[in-house]
């Protein structure tokens, strides 16, 4: 019998094979897809403090940002810079691979075109009902950890509940002249109640796409019509990937034998909708707390109680005051947008935060009740309809 059957072989799940396996631990990752990485949706942009903090393979890095344009509905942008680097664009396919090799080293067996279908809970032992090819077998393992990403039965299965609110993705490869800096483009008929972007990767190539509530697959295709007429792209690939990103937690992560990890739970910014960071956060958390669960041979939900006490503790500030932000940006129309940008730029808010000692490019929570203590910019908010203030804790 396993000590722990990982479900999702993503950055969480392949980092907290990695941490359990260092700590001897008999692991299993189970994979749907034939290949670690495959159909990822995802920008590959991760924070200086993400990739300070965790191990990302150098070679997974294609570029390094310190700068940003953010441009409103009618084409005018404010141009946010640091003089040190705030993230990293990476390969994910490369990062998502590097870490499940990490794993394999650590002593984690994968197992890749092996879809979980059940997870049956006894008092001893958590069993995975796995179809590996048309092939069904029973696996066992003292705790069984989830970290298969949005939109599977498993959490609801086992009582967990459900996310309440999650956003549609859509992204496609371009070829670029030349672009040297990430673009992110605001407006409701862009995207509607979100944002869409232009990233570069590498040389002569750029990442375009789009979270919204709506049609993203129609938006995609008008944002690469702009994008062709303005000149920025000169052509997009026929590989178009789709995704979906919870923007609310999951109800309850853990249970008797069971945690729940990364999108999974949820863990998720909801201002940009990036989760590699929060993710692999909670599961240092995750392997921590298993880790005394399983040396103590108690894998009781009361024990593991513990894990989701302390991940709420450390992001629940910055999950409820940035999905406040979230619907109150899905209020506004495109002149409501344009007032916000102008007053932003006229009283100099976005020059204000990037100097505040506080400014981070992963934690959002301070830089928006900051930035809300700007009395034209809170009047602005005020001023969108039965709108409440945002949480102060």
């Amino acid at each position: 019998m396993y000590d722990a059957l990982v479900v999702g072989a993503g950055p969480v799940g392949s980092y907290l094979a990695y941490r359990l396996g260092k700590l001897g631990y008999r692991v299993v990752v189970f994979e749907r897809r034939p290949r670690v990485g495959d159909a990822v949706c995802c920008t590959g942009i991760i924070g200086k403090e993400c990739f300070d903090r965790f191990p990302v393979a150098n070679n997974a890095v294609l570029a390094q940002a310190n700068s940003a344009k953010f441009f409103t509905p009618s084409g005018r942008y404010l141009r946010l810079s640091k003089e040190t680097v705030q993230a990293c664009i990476v390969d994910r396919v490369v990062f998502d691979r590097a870490l499940a090799q990490k794993a394999q080293e650590a002593g984690a067996e994968y197992r890749v075109s092996s879809k979980v279908e059940d997870i049956v809970i006894s008092s001893d032992c958590a069993e995975a009902v796995v179809d590996c090819r048309g092939v069904r077998s029973d696996v066992k393992g003292r705790i069984a950890l989830l970290s298969n990403g949005f939109g599977g039965s498993l959490s609801q299965k086992l009582g967990l509940g459900v996310i309440s609110d999650f956003v549609l993705g859509t992204q496609a490869e371009v070829n670029v002249g030349k672009l040297d800096e990430v673009e992110v483009y605001f407006g409701q008929k862009v995207a509607p109640g979100f944002f869409a972007w232009l990233v570069p990767t590498s040389q002569g190539k750029a990442l375009a796409g789009l979270l919204s509530r709506r049609s993203p697959g129609l938006c995609l295709k008008n944002l690469l019509s702009t994008l062709l007429a303005q000149g920025k792209i000169i052509s997009a690939e026929d590989k178009i990937v789709y995704g979906v990103v919870p923007i609310t937690p999951l109800p309850k992560t853990y249970k008797e034998r069971v945690v729940v990890v990364g999108d999974a739970a949820g863990q998720v910014k909801p201002t940009t909708g990036g989760g590699i960071y929060y993710g692999l956060l909670c599961a240092d958390i995750a392997a921590e707390v298993i880790h005394e669960a399983l040396a103590a041979d108690d894998l009781s939900a009361r024990r593991l109680s513990s894990y989701e006490k302390r991940w709420r503790k450390k992001l629940s500030k910055e999950l409820q005051v940035g999905y406040w932000a979230r619907k109150l940006y899905e209020k506004l129309n495109d002149n409501q947008i344009e007032r916000i940008f102008d007053i932003v730029h006229e009283d100099n808010i976005h020059e204000t935060l990037l100097r505040s000692p506080d400014f981070s490019f992963d934690w959002h929570s301070d830089s928006i009740l900051r930035a809300l203590k700007d009395k034209p910019l809170s009047r602005a908010v005020r001023s969108v309809t039965m709108f409440s203030p945002p949480p102060r804790k």
